[in-house]
């Protein structure tokens, strides 16, 4: 509570009770306004440039100076104020995310990881859908990343495969990610999924089991992860001697929809594939679906394998056999770079895609 004190002339006196004071003194950022980047470098007799170092938690900081440095910032309260780092900088601390998705949970996976990184270092996401093969695409993505001042973008599949998004941002001098399953750009703008290998683990399982009948469900052409999963799957089948018919082969739209209809058409053939390898989880949940709705059942006469490990392989019956693709992790890093924060040392087999095995894949039948 404020208490009043009446100076030498008289005049009224509004004077702070010392626990809402600053710990510092004199000295200190004092109790009217809120401590500066300035104040902290003082009391840590240190520049500004490396409190801000210490902020954006760079390697080039002494240990025991980014300890006092820390210390100090917790003492006292002190956050970056977004607004004036971004005058300071000519931009704004935000990381724009930018995305033609039809699969939602990506969307999802990628925001969260992207705030993982982003948690504590006054850097803000904001996110950009837009639909790639508009005649306004271009232009409305010039527009919010020069509205927002961004800081920087991440380019999801199918936006980070179109040349012309990643020229228009070095055009206008904004820092990019490009996260693909192949590498399209400098290693240092690139986050590589490598999307063919997962489609070869799918392909040796399936083999392994003892299929020899196979089909596989793709995505929209317009997204390379979908070439490369069926790629890296009939490369692994070839391997073995095993082949991918072609009429076996449908075209989804990476949605639960499109993967009832391409399952039921596949139960269809004659005689029809004892495995199914659809290149997302939705696709694939629609094919068990479609599986059930036909009376086949799965995996004793048909094994159904997807891609990417999201939540809805875990809750359909029976559970999904999948290729994990670590898209949060993905996220996080993809941050990181673009604040200058990676760790090199980080393993990158942490992020290759991985077989999980569960419930819908199982021997063919006899």
């Amino acid at each position: 509570m404020k208490q009043r004190h009446r100076g030498r002339d008289g005049a009224s006196l509004v004077r702070t009770p010392r626990s809402r004071r600053t710990e510092a003194g004199e000295s200190g950022p004092g109790p009217a306004r809120r401590p500066t980047i300035n104040d902290i470098a003082r009391l840590a007799g240190v520049s500004k440039k490396t409190v801000s170092r210490v902020i954006n938690a760079s390697p080039f900081v002494r240990a025991d100076t980014r300890e006092r440095v820390e210390a100090l910032i917790a003492e006292h309260g002190y956050a970056p104020d977004p607004q004036a780092r971004g005058l300071a900088y000519g931009r704004a601390f935000l990381i724009g995310l930018v995305y033609d998705n039809p699969n939602p949970q990506y969307v999802v996976n990628m925001q969260l990881g992207l705030l993982d990184a982003m948690r504590g270092s006054g850097f803000e996401l904001v996110v950009h859908p837009c639909d790639r093969g508009s005649p306004s695409f271009l232009d409305d993505l010039r527009g919010f990343v020069q509205r927002q001042r961004l800081f920087g973008v991440v380019l999801t599949p199918s936006v980070s495969e179109d040349e012309r998004a990643a020229e228009l941002l070095r055009e206008i001098g904004c820092d990019y990610v490009r996260v693909a399953s192949v590498a399209l750009d400098q290693a240092e703008r690139m986050i590589e999924t490598r999307d063919r290998l997962g489609g070869r683990e799918a392909a040796r399982h399936l083999a392994d089991l003892g299929h020899r009948g196979f089909a596989f469900i793709s995505g929209p052409p317009t997204f390379r992860s979908s070439h490369e999963r069926r790629s890296g799957f009939e490369e692994a089948l070839a391997e073995q001697g095993l082949s991918l018919p072609k009429k076996h082969v449908l075209e989804g739209a990476y949605t639960y929809e499109s993967g009832i209809a391409c399952g039921r058409a596949l139960l269809q053939l004659q005689p029809r594939p004892t495995a199914v390898f659809a290149a997302n989880d939705e696709m694939a949940a629609g094919v068990l679906a479609a599986a059930r709705e036909g009376g086949v059942a799965v995996p004793a006469e048909l094994s159904v394998v997807g891609f990417d490990d999201f939540q809805v392989a875990s809750r359909v019956f029976p559970t999904l056999t999948t290729v994990r693709t670590p898209t949060r992790e993905i996220g996080r890093l993809a941050a990181d770079r673009l604040m200058g924060r990676e760790d090199d040392a980080r393993d990158p087999k942490g992020r290759l895609p991985a077989l999980v095995v569960r419930e819908s894949s199982g021997p063919p039948p006899r």
